[in-house]
């Protein structure tokens, strides 16, 4: 095994293809049903090697934004079967996470953290906050919920360009709400992976005009049917006390299929039951690839 400091590289790319650099802006749109559409300008990124050997390399990305820089980090080995954008719960650190990471990793898979914005780490913002948002929805500005997940599509785009596989989306606790638009309105997603996640009731049908629109277009279960015909596996623990089993139920019952709802073993959030899950169903899948 070799150090940790390996080198440091600077990357100045364009994620997606057809990249000029003529200043294309990044829009959204809210139909009367509270559908959000985003168009995502390209960004630029910035790589260091953290550490490398056999088995895998852990980089941290910066992805330059036009509203400001979000920071990754990425564990994957040379040619990943498959790879996740994750999503992590509010106040969850990269540093709770680098036991899973080598996991991924060395079973063939790329596992990206992603530091949303506003969770209390390393790229800035506010957390989960509707109200602060309908402000900047009503002023016509970018809520920053929007701006997550065109963070979240970038991040997809990213590592599909690099590695040529299929990309999941994957959240735990309220990562798994934004996962779960990200992955409605980015089709590209190959799928859904909620852990410890629900919708919000509908609640946005309570109101009208713009109000409606927008607490909709926040609601993961004005989106979870439409994953369909990919793949939508949610995950929830009987004795979670801060989402309600039955509340991860009712997200689970408003997919379409193919849908799996799975008990594991735990309270909140993302686990080793849950990773040793994935990862044995994957091996079915993709065990045959790479």
């Amino acid at each position: 095994m070799r150090p940790v400091l390996i080198i440091v590289c600077v990357i100045a790319l364009c994620i997606c293809a057809g990249c000029t650099g003529t200043g294309q802006k990044s829009s959204y749109s809210v139909d009367n049903n509270g559908v959000l559409a985003v168009t995502c300008a390209p960004v630029t990124t910035s790589e260091e090697v953290l550490f490398s050997n056999e088995t895998y390399t852990k980089t941290r990305i910066i992805m330059h934004t036009q509203t400001g820089d979000v920071i990754s980090y990425l564990a994957a080995p040379t040619q990943p079967k498959a790879a996740i954008v994750y999503v992590p719960g509010a106040g969850e650190k990269i540093d709770g996470h680098e036991q899973r990471m080598v996991q991924y990793a060395a079973a063939g898979y790329a596992f990206l953290f992603v530091d949303i914005r506003g969770n209390g780490a390393e790229t800035p913002g506010y957390p989960f906050n509707p109200e602060a948002d309908y402000v900047l929805f009503e002023k016509g500005q970018w809520p920053q919920f929007y701006g997550i997940v065109c963070d979240l599509s970038t991040a997809r785009r990213m590592l599909a360009d690099r590695f040529d596989v299929p990309v999941y989306a994957l959240g735990s606790s309220n990562g798994g709400r934004y996962a779960a638009v990200a992955a409605a309105v980015d089709p590209q997603f190959s799928g859904y992976i909620g852990i410890s996640t629900s919708g919000f009731g509908m609640a946005g049908e309570q109101y009208s005009g713009d109000a409606r629109r927008f607490l909709l277009s926040v609601d993961p279960d004005n989106y979870i049917s439409r994953i369909s015909p990919r793949p939508v596996w949610i995950f929830h623990s009987k004795t979670d006390s801060i989402i309600p089993f039955m509340d991860g139920k009712k997200l689970y019952e408003r997919a379409e299929d193919p849908r799996t709802f799975t008990e594991f073993d735990g309270g909140h959030g993302i686990n080793s039951d849950v990773d040793d899950r994935i990862i044995l169903q994957w091996a079915q899948i993709y065990g045959n690839r790479g």
